[in-house]
């Protein structure tokens, strides 16, 4: 089972030697898979947490398509606004630049 968004990718597996292994008790996130935004240390580890959080929050639900959805979702949101709140960029090295969540907030273009 997997739950595929923009820019967020979980996966019912766990990753050995590069390998995603199928495991229905684990939940691996693939973020941003086509490098469009200049990712922090600091900035990944958000999300890492936030998406801990979210399945937490389901945890002893059952896993479903929807409930995978429903935390690629979430986790888009996130995305969305630490890219408003300035903490994270666009990657101008990025294979396609679409501006996929709206233009750069910068004092020019405000």
């Amino acid at each position: 089972m997997k739950c595929t968004t923009r820019h967020v990718r979980i996966f019912t597996a766990r990753v050995e030697n590069n390998d995603l292994v199928p495991d229905p008790d684990q939940l691996t996130l693939d973020l941003d898979p086509d490098n469009e935004f200049l990712w922090t240390e600091s900035i990944t580890k958000e999300i890492q947490q936030r998406f801990q959080e979210l399945v937490a929050s389901h945890a002893g639900g059952e896993l479903s398509d929807y409930n995978l959805r429903r935390i690629g979702s979430e986790l888009e949101g996130t995305i969305r606004q630490l890219l408003q709140a300035g903490k994270l960029s666009y990657n101008p090295e990025c294979r396609v630049l679409n501006y996929s969540m709206g233009l750069p907030r910068t004092p020019e273009l405000l």
